[in-house]
């Protein structure tokens, strides 16, 4: 095995906290050989290598008993022996190996940042890709020619591409499947029962879940209803998607960008504090759940099966509350002032840091020509959500070998992330706009979900412009990084306070002095410069 000398990684930032285990892990003797890089080859031409991955709990614990990676191995002659962790552990595990120095050939699923490629590649960790992609790969290299786009999104300030990403197209602008990650979904089961309609503005929400707490809406003679829940942190589970009805909105990562092409810090504009207070209102009757503040996943999924709920946010319902007509999308509302807006959430299904490979690696050609069988479009297809033939589970598609197309089965009431999750690989792959219809057809919850966007949030979405994913420089990624650490959970605490107590008001003047005085200036210049550069 190859043992590098210590690396200097730097720790001073939220998303890159996740380094901090390496600089006093480098004692270590890290995992052992079996996740080192591979030195010995089988005699009869198979190569072995040697990765680190991580999955979910609900999948195999040994990779190689799914079958997607059972017909890699047949088609490639590649023999993968994982080292596979849990997602609750992977990070920790992964910092262990490189910052030990037994390196594995490659880390699958890494989801490294920006910022921490750039520090890995400075410090000998990983190796450039470009000329393994120019040379071996031919599928993804027609996907960089299809969509060339995404050439520039990966390739670093420096010139180099340092990990193979994931991609994942359907929809275009403001009707692309990612333009909005949270979504809120309403029981309209409660709403029949009570004789109300479906809600359109903040007021009538407001009645609504008044009367979801007072009238007993699920006829137990119990109290026991919760009219509104959500997670709360950035993401799909937060309820920012209701700060729409006051102007901006929000964006998980506290961004929006104007008709006019300026960057603004969405926790710091007035509609912002008029949101946080409305959520007060909500919070002073009693109408949100109790748990809000601190529950997990599992928390609020167990009660979202219960059906607890009368309004509640995610992804997809299915996911929370089942695939069933209980639930349904409520439209975006009107606030005391008319306003109704949709932002227009800054993602793409891009993740660029989903592999890499280390300077350990002794068969970087064959490793990079296995990749490259990830991006060709069928097995991309299978790697993003299951496969096919299974019989000894749910299968998630059926394979049409006259046209070469792969078809979604029915559901049939699984959730479509469990199901997934049990069967797919992820790891670097892409799949096109156009790949629809061609290899693959559409799943049927992101059918209903594009339908939603297309329907209900697009028309109201105000904004022509999003932040684009931009590939700062190490310099400015460790200045992002470092003012986002306490700025961020900053406006998270303050936000959760005013939430409760209902001081913005008397309070937002000493807030706006301290985001200044934790970077905030500094941190628009970055997004700004980073803004022009990608679309001036």
């Amino acid at each position: 095995m190859k043992r590098l000398k210590k690396l200097k990684l730097s720790t001073k930032a939220a998303s890159t906290s996740v380094l901090a285990s390496l600089m006093i892990l480098t004692a270590c003797n890290g995992s052992g050989g079996e996740t080192a890089a591979s030195k010995e080859q089988d005699p009869n031409g198979k190569v072995t290598l040697n990765f680190i991955t991580q999955s979910s709990p609900l999948a195999p614990a040994d990779p190689n008993d799914k079958l997607i990676n059972k017909r890699l191995e047949e088609k490639t002659n590649v023999h993968i022996q994982w080292k596979n962790f849990t997602k609750d552990v992977f990070v920790e595990k992964r910092n262990l190996a490189v910052a030990s120095g037994d390196l594995p050939d490659a880390i699958f699923n890494a989801d490294y940042s920006d910022y921490e490629l750039l520090k890995l590649a400075k410090d000998g960790a990983i190796i450039p890709l470009n000329d393994l992609i120019e040379k071996h790969m031919p599928n993804f290299k027609k996907v960089l020619e299809e969509a060339p786009e995404y050439k520039s999104m990966i390739t670093a300030p420096d010139g180099n591409i340092y990990a193979f990403p994931w991609i994942e197209e359907l929809g275009n602008g403001k009707e692309r499947i990612q333009a909005v990650d949270s979504m809120p979904w309403i029981n309209v089961e409660w709403l029949k029962k009570l004789g109300l309609k479906m809600p359109t503005t903040t007021k009538e929400l407001k009645e609504v879940l008044i009367a979801f707490k007072t009238k007993d809406p699920n006829g137990n003679g119990k109290a026991d209803e919760i009219p509104l829940s959500f997670i709360n942190k950035p993401g799909a589970e937060d309820l920012a998607f209701l700060f729409g009805s006051f102007g901006l909105n929000e964006n998980p990562d506290h961004a929006v960008v104007s008709n006019e092409g300026k960057v603004i810090f969405t926790p710091a504009q007035k509609d912002y504090k008029e949101a946080v207070s409305f959520i007060h209102e909500l919070y002073q009757e009693g109408l949100i759940d109790v748990e809000a503040y601190t529950q997990d996943w599992s928390t609020y999924l167990a009660k979202g099966k219960d059906q607890k709920y009368g309004l509640y946010f995610s992804w997809d319902k299915a996911n929370i509350s089942g695939a069933n007509d209980h639930y349904e999308v409520m439209p975006p509302l009107a606030g005391p002032n008319g306003e109704v807006n949709v932002t227009r959430t800054n993602a793409l299904g891009l993740a660029r840091g989903k592999m890499v490979i280390t300077s350990a690696n002794k068969n970087v050609e064959t490793t990079a020509k296995w990749v490259d069988q990830l991006y060709d479009p069928i097995q991309s297809v299978q790697n993003n959500w299951g496969t096919y033939g299974d019989d000894k589970q749910q299968n998630i598609f059926e394979f049409d070998e006259a046209k070469g197309m792969l078809k979604h089965l029915p559901l049939n009431g699984a959730a479509p992330v469990e199901l997934r999750e049990k069967t797919s690989i992820g790891g670097p792959l892409a799949i096109l706009d156009s790949y629809y219809g061609k290899y693959t057809t559409m799943p049927d919850d992101a059918k209903g979900r594009m339908d939603i966007i297309k329907n209900i949030m697009a028309p109201k979405m105000k904004a022509e412009n999003v932040m684009p994913s931009v590939f700062n420089s190490i310099d400015e990624l460790d200045r992002l990084t470092t003012i986002e650490t306490d700025l961020f959970a900053y406006v998270l605490r303050m936000r959760t306070e005013w939430y409760q107590n209902g001081k913005i008001d008397e309070q937002w003047d000493a807030y706006l002095k301290e985001l200044d005085r934790l970077g905030l200036q500094e941190w628009l210049k970055i997004k700004q410069g980073g803004y022009d550069r990608v679309t001036k």
